[in-house]
């Protein structure tokens, strides 16, 4: 399954190969992996850009090259493993680490290949994406030669504000039936004959590049040509679209390049969102398994000591926030004992003896089958929906924490299982982003664009939520607003490409409330 590659050394190409084989004799399933051995630099510079060697320029790729140059230079923080969904997965060792942190990150590197390979949320995504992010880079750089550095590089940061507004779910669901780019009067046997002379396209540019006949006065709607606007006033879109990058492609009035520069980073932000939705699933697995192939294969007596000072190092917990890593690989563990034990059904969950459930063995050994099977269809929001338990909450001593404004500190407010649990999953949903909606293309019938915000109990941050209002008018040209609530009332923010203004409503139920009620 390996690839040959001359950039390492003989002695890790050696351990590559060995590693390599013990993850296949535990079943693992992983495309070629082709490990390059860089220097820390190299690493930094890598890691700024998503992972990838070759991206489209941009500034916040030199900031955050920046950050991660000083923060290793002063100790701060180390890189162990960089590894990239690809065919074939493209892997990072640095240079400067020993031979036990290389054994290490090559043993966690097959266990992410493996997950990436044949985890259900990574099916859609593009495996010859080393080679897209390169071309991404030339036709970016094409628009820059074309029009301009700056003027390219502003309508990225507008982009980049948004690139979170998408449909994560779309690659598996059918949101709305196939329309033709012809929705405003067409007949069918108008919108076929015209079909039939379309050149290929995406969906999404299909008007670009087949731009439609404007229609003649005998050729309108005559609902369109009525006088009265609740009349002419239809829905647009038909349902709510939560694909805002997609709709603002479709419908916003931009440039060949601009259109062009969108659809990148949607694309882009299509690939990178299998990995918010697994992000603990993916670390667990990976350290499930760096874990079992070195303790039981990979470790020689001298390096025992080595080994387990950066393996807890990596699965320390933290007092103010979640560690993936850990929290995925005691799952994990969890999963497995459990379905080795028989601990689950119906017979188990009514068992109310503490003493039987502790000690409860059907010898069922079906552990390992079942951890292979839940890595495969299933995300961190369903995972923990599904295998976190009072008993694994209790054992880890998770907690519901949040701010209390008379000693303006963060502290415990709950450990009670249904709270605990509840938060974890609201921080997982959407990838913890707020679900924003096109409810109106044409509000007011002025052409402005109309949001809404799914309000969960937590408030949209006003400062991201102003700045991304002004990026979002600078795409669609008119003004924006989105409805949300705030300080308990019902509030619609907009943007008018000049002002931001508040237009406050009714009082809304208290969601936290609400939800315990449940």
């Amino acid at each position: 399954m390996s690839t040959p590659n001359s950039n390492l050394t003989p002695e890790l190409a050696e351990q590559q190969a060995i590693m390599e084989r013990h993850a296949l004799n535990y079943g693992l399933d992983f495309f070629p992996t082709i490990f390059e051995l860089i220097d820390a630099d190299q690493l930094n510079a890598i890691a700024a850009r998503g992972g990838f060697p070759v991206r489209y320029p941009h500034w916040r790729f030199g900031m955050e090259y920046e950050s991660l140059s000083k923060s290793y230079n002063y100790g701060l923080s180390k890189i162990y493993e960089l590894v990239i969904n690809n065919n074939p997965c493209y892997a990072y060792l640095m240079r400067s680490n020993g031979l036990v942190d290389q054994k290490l990150v090559m043993a966690h590197v097959y266990g992410h290949c493996d997950f990436f390979k044949n985890n259900f949320w990574f099916s859609k995504t593009n495996r010859k994406m080393m080679d897209e992010m390169a071309n991404h880079g030339t036709r970016i750089r094409r628009h820059m030669d074309a029009v301009g550095v700056d003027k390219v590089e502003e309508f990225i940061d507008a982009c980049s504000s948004v690139d979170d507004l998408i449909d994560i779910h779309s690659p598996f669901i059918k949101r709305r039936a196939d329309r033709e780019r012809y929705q405003f009067g067409d007949q069918p046997e108008e919108a076929e004959e015209s079909t039939s002379r379309k050149l290929p396209a995406k969906g999404y540019m299909d008007s670009f590049i087949n731009p439609k006949k404007k229609p003649s006065d005998d050729e309108r709607d005559p609902d369109q040509m009525s006088g009265d606007p609740q009349q002419s006033r239809r829905r647009f879109p038909e349902h709510p679209e939560q694909d805002v990058m997609l709709f603002m492609l479709e419908h916003a009035p931009l440039e060949g390049w601009q259109a062009d520069v969108l659809t990148i980073l949607r694309d882009e932000a299509y690939y990178f969102a299998p990995q918010g939705q697994t992000k603990i699933m993916n670390e667990g697995w990976a350290s499930y398994w760096h874990s079992t192939i070195m303790t039981r294969e990979g470790l020689t007596p001298g390096d025992v000591v080595n080994y387990c000072d950066h393996h807890s190092g990596t699965l320390a917990s933290s007092p103010t926030k979640l560690n993936p890593y850990k929290v995925g690989i005691e799952l994990f563990r969890d999963i497995e004992d459990r379905w080795n034990r028989g601990a689950f059904g119906k017979e188990y969950e009514d068992c109310d003896d503490y003493q039987a459930r502790r000690h409860w063995d059907k010898q069922l050994g079906a552990g390992r089958e079942k951890i292979f099977e839940v890595r495969k269809i299933h995300n961190d929001l369903t995972f923990i929906d599904e295998f976190l338990t009072l008993d694994f909450v209790r054992e880890h001593k998770l907690f519901r924490f949040g701010y209390n404004e008379d000693t303006e500190y963060y502290e415990i407010e709950s450990r009670a299982f249904p709270r605990v649990k509840q938060q974890l999953l609201n921080s997982l949903t959407n990838m913890g982003r707020p679900k924003i909606v096109v409810e109106d293309g044409n509000y007011r019938n002025r052409g402005e664009l109309y949001l809404k915000h799914s309000y969960t109990g937590v408030e949209l941050d006003m400062n991201y939520a102003n700045d991304t209002l002004r990026n979002l008018q600078r795409i669609w040209s008119r003004p924006v607003h989105i409805e949300t609530t705030l300080e308990g009332r019902q509030a619609v923010l907009s943007f008018d490409g000049v002002d931001h203004e508040i237009d406050w409503g009714e009082e809304v139920p208290d969601v936290d409330q609400y939800q315990e009620d449940q």
